[in-house]
């Protein structure tokens, strides 16, 4: 027999087991009959020298599982593939008659209750019946098409259900069932000639943030009485991203840092784009950089010195903190305020990293950005805005622009914290949402707070910024 058998591999546990025992069994008795000991007494180390009864059922259940153990997954298996199909056919009110069904019978031959049984016969009756409703099957071509998988909040979301009819018999009028997200909708199919396709239209209200799955279509065959109901899946299932709603930011509104020029550093650099200033020739410079008309004035070699650059790096800490917010319109406002923040960087071609409670977000297209914002969920948590901003100079300690993204219950204090937190010579910004209130701007040390109470008002927030 080979070694990799499941009975060997029992054998083999087994005889582990039962080697296990006899050297517990030995050292006991070992330890019993040492000089000066007695027998059923602790030793020195304070355990006792018996066999545990917890050691040997573990041991045994171990055993009896990995023996099992195939025997088990072959039972699911077969379970899954005939029996679970067959149990699935019949409704919770197909169940309730089923029962009832069998006590009126035994309720009739116990006490001779001839009206019980013909009840009973009746049910099994409608049962016998209800299958032929549901025997057979469907050719059915399904094409599930949504026009777009991304939208945005209050934007429509379209899609169609093509079926056709791909056998050479006509079907029988059914009906089609459609997921979305929680919800059921219902299609009714009418009689189709072989080769005819019917199509219905359905749109998907999206006035919340939310990541809904569309799908997949089943086909629905039940008995008028509902007792039996066979469904068969047709197409996969959609992901439909309604995004939260962005605003388009102009250039002046995002350009706090001028692309082309670059930020300037005390560091400087023997090549670069911001001109610094002149220096005298050092063996091994650049000979490009030479300025002849200062060389031809005072007769010695003088070299262009630039001052290093760095692009824009934009950093947004988007707390996700609900105790930190007044209402849940106030929280979607801070991931839309995020997000087109986010969005216009990435549009501008700059670098981004945006960071919440939870981790990173994909900043590496626009798309990813929204994706994962839609994913965001809130919650209450110890971490608050503060505790943010701390990682966030820890995450990102390259960037140029900082944004903190917060709600109206982060106090002056709190944010003047996170402002200590961000390194010098780095531009930090809070965004403080508050529905209602009118655009403002506000110094706290050298942190900028501006107040948006609208999200159309972003972009004359960020203007007022960078003025």
């Amino acid at each position: 027999m080979s070694s990799s058998t499941p009975l060997t591999r029992a054998a083999d546990s087994f005889k582990r087991a039962k080697a296990a025992v006899n050297g517990k069994i030995r050292g006991a008795r070992t330890s019993g009959n040492a000089p000066g000991s007695r027998p059923g007494r602790a030793g020195k180390t304070g355990k006792s020298s018996g066999l545990h009864p917890a050691a040997v059922w573990a041991e045994a259940a171990g055993t009896a599982g990995e023996f099992l153990s195939p025997a088990w997954n072959k039972a699911r298996a077969v379970w899954l593939k005939f029996v679970w199909p067959v149990l699935s056919v019949v409704s919770l009110l197909g169940w309730v008659v089923l029962a009832a069904a069998i006590g009126l019978w035994w309720a009739g031959q116990a006490w001779g209750w001839q009206e019980a049984k013909s009840a009973a016969m009746v049910a099994f009756l409608l049962f016998v019946l209800a299958i032929a409703f549901i025997v057979g099957r469907s050719a059915y071509g399904v094409v599930l098409d949504l026009a777009r998988t991304r939208v945005a909040v209050g934007d429509d979301a379209v899609g169609s259900i093509a079926v056709s009819n791909v056998s050479t018999r006509p079907l029988l009028p059914a009906s089609l069932e459609l997921p979305v997200g929680a919800n059921t909708a219902v299609f009714h199919l009418p009689r189709m000639k072989p080769a005819q396709v019917h199509e219905d239209l359905f749109t998907i209200p999206t006035a919340r943030r939310a990541v809904i799955v569309v799908g997949p279509v089943r086909s629905v065959r039940a008995d008028p009485l509902h007792l039996l109901r066979r469904r068969v899946m047709w197409t996969e299932p959609v992901d439909l991203y309604v995004h939260p709603r962005t605003v388009s930011l102009g250039s002046s509104a995002a350009g706090f840092i001028r692309d082309l020029e670059g930020m300037p550093t005390t560091e400087l650099s023997s090549a670069d784009v911001s001109f610094h200033a002149l220096r005298d020739y050092v063996p091994g410079d650049d000979r490009r950089h030479i300025h002849w008309k200062t060389t031809a004035r005072t007769n010695k070699l003088m070299v262009r010195q630039f001052e290093e650059t760095r692009r824009a790096h934009l950093a947004i800490a988007l707390s996700i903190n609900t105790d930190e917010y007044d209402s849940e319109p106030e929280f979607e406002m801070a991931i839309s305020v995020a997000a087109s923040i986010g969005r216009q960087a990435i549009s501008e071609q700059r670098d981004l990293d945006v960071l919440t409670q939870k981790g990173p977000l994909r900043c590496e297209t626009g798309r990813n950005l929204l994706d994962d914002a839609t994913r965001i969920v809130g919650a209450p948590m110890r971490k608050t805005a503060v505790d943010l901003a701390r990682n966030l100079s820890d995450a990102v300690p390259n960037a140029s622009v900082v944004f903190f993204v917060v709600g109206s219950h982060v106090t002056a204090t709190q944010l003047r914290t996170c402002a200590a937190s961000v390194p010098p010579g780095v531009r930090s910004l809070a965004v403080r949402v508050q529905p209602g209130a009118a655009p403002s701007r506000a110094n706290i040390a050298d942190l900028t707070v501006l107040t948006v109470g609208d999200l159309d008002d972003l972009a004359i927030v960020l203007r007022k910024a960078a003025a």
